[in-house]
């Protein structure tokens, strides 16, 4: 028997779900699971994500320096391989997704290098896609 690579599972806000729709499988090429009058699953590279439908969510999130950048405290995202990443990043930049954070490579020939590129999703989030050269970095500190 195989054993399964546990998988995520992600609910966020959004304003509007048919901008969550049209950004998940437009943009980023994700099919759509179950739905609901409120939410939709995306199958998102594997994992299960919810856009839930909420029209009050308060303010706008904060952000915390990181090599040189104002990245948003609230975002989630995938690690991809090194290839996966750059060919995202190819579709990206072909869609023309304005980015919160372009793409680049941080910490360069430090513990932890990494390339990363940040979008806006629907609503207030914000996803973040990253790749280590070294995928034995991912934790390192």
């Amino acid at each position: 028997m195989s054993e399964v690579r546990p998988r995520f599972h992600l609910a966020f806000p959004v304003p509007n779900l048919e901008e969550a729709r049209d950004f998940f499988t437009g943009v980023l090429g994700c099919s759509e699971g179950r739905s609901a009058p409120r939410w939709v699953d995306f199958d998102f590279f594997g994992h299960q994500i919810s856009a839930h439908l909420v029209t009050d969510e308060g303010s706008e999130a904060a952000v915390n320096g990181v090599d040189g950048d104002r990245v948003p405290t609230r975002h989630f995202g995938l690690i991809l391989s090194w290839g996966e990443w750059e060919r995202l990043r190819d579709d990206m930049e072909c869609k023309r997704v304005d980015f919160v954070i372009k793409p680049k490579v941080r910490f360069e020939g430090r513990a932890g290098e990494q390339a990363t590129m940040f979008i806006r999703g629907p609503g207030k989030n914000v996803l973040e896609f990253k790749s280590f050269r070294d995928p034995a970095q991912i934790f390192a500190t």
